[in-house]
């Protein structure tokens, strides 16, 4: 591919990372150093013109959005929760596909006042006020299965995949809040200053999906 700009692609770590290294190698393009041996976090690629950064879901958006980055790969769930400020949303990659999920402990039946555990804060209460329900929000980071469990939440709102863990825990899905997948957003002012490259790449990702 034949990029007559410096172009920097944000990729958030984890599975989109995996699954996004995949859909790269497929174009063409590789990192010259091997990443699983490598504790890197910036990467050249055999494209002179490429590099890759390696960052938290979370930041993905504020890289590209303050233009550190042209173009990101991130899941919809975090373009959910954290905005999508001075970024374009060109493409679904149709990977990394998984759902928001409320979910809770069979025949739950919460007071007047329900209170939902979930690190998805924008999601839930987007959720809720649709729903024109009151809800305590409680911030958590990680074994989200554990707060209805152990009497914290009444409910909580997390990516699912197969729902195993779920099961395993007891807990089942309630409901289904939306279909999440991995997407590829774009610098706003970068689509106008390097449009033909980021063109050519967004074309490349369209080709092969």
């Amino acid at each position: 591919m034949n990029l007559k700009d410096n172009i920097v692609i944000a990729i958030s770590k984890g599975r989109i990372l995996e699954e996004g290294m995949e859909l790269l190698k497929t174009m063409g393009i590789e990192t010259i150093v091997n990443m699983s041996d490598s504790r890197k976090l910036i990467y050249d690629t055999n494209n002179s013109n490429l590099k890759l950064v390696i960052v938290r879901a979370a930041d993905v958006p504020t890289y590209v959005g303050n233009g550190a980055a042209d173009i990101g790969i991130v899941g919809k769930d975090t373009l959910v929760e954290y905005g999508e400020n001075n970024i374009y949303i060109p493409l679904d990659l149709n990977i990394s596909k998984c759902r928001m999920t409320l979910a809770g402990l069979p025949g739950c039946k919460p007071g007047p006042r329900i209170k939902v555990a979930t690190k998805y804060v924008k999601c839930a209460t987007d959720y809720f006020m649709k729903k024109k329900k009151q809800v305590d929000i409680i911030k958590l980071y990680g074994s989200m299965e554990l707060a209805p469990i152990l009497g914290l939440a009444d409910y909580i709102v997390d990516l699912v995949d197969s729902g195993i863990t779920l099961k395993a825990n007891g807990l089942e899905e309630i409901d289904s809040i939306f279909d999440v997948s991995a997407q590829l957003i774009t610098n706003k002012a970068s689509m106008k200053t390097k449009t033909e490259s980021i063109e050519k790449i967004i074309n490349s990702f369209e080709e092969i999906i």
